[in-house]
């Protein structure tokens, strides 16, 4: 028998609870079970979860270490362990040296782009995974509001 304080295994609400009504829990367990299919998915390509992004911004273009935080959601000194260990392995490039300040921008090589190529099929087959359980529903419009959530929302730096 489960205490009411011992974790729930299978990470759903309590019995009566409204929490799996509430939007920001609901979009947290997407989020987690987005995130665990694509380790799955990227760890047979030796990548991270923000590797992969960060190929994946990298894609159009150089971009410089604090850019590429923005993007992936995580803090400068993570973000430029990831960009050297992307680089040890050949799959960015960026100058020893900065042209003038300290901006030193990434790009990816031509094993960065075909790598991101395969592991982009993975990660794009989950996605297709994900829109198959709302069929019916219009996905260009769900991403627009969701979007609209995340810039509507102000940063927890202007609280």
């Amino acid at each position: 028998m489960q205490t009411p304080d011992a974790p729930r295994p299978d990470s759903t609400p309590a019995p009566g609870s409204d929490l799996g009504r509430r939007l920001g829990y609901v979009l947290k367990q997407a989020q987690s079970a987005l995130r665990s299919r694509m380790d799955g998915a990227l760890r047979p390509l030796g990548l991270t979860v923000p590797q992969y992004a960060c190929l994946e911004l990298l894609e159009p273009g150089p971009l410089s270490s604090a850019e590429l935080a923005r993007g992936v959601f995580v803090t400068a000194q993570s973000m430029n362990a990831v960009v050297k260990s992307l680089q040890e392995r050949g799959l960015v490039a960026r100058d020893d040296v900065a042209a003038s300040g300290r901006r030193r921008p990434a790009e990816l090589t031509a094993a960065g782009r075909a790598l991101l190529a395969e592991a982009d099929g993975s990660v794009r087959r989950i996605e297709a995974q994900m829109v198959e359980a709302i069929a019916g529903t219009d996905v260009d419009r769900l991403v627009d509001e969701l979007a609209a959530i995340a810039t509507h929302l102000p940063s927890a730096a202007d609280d």
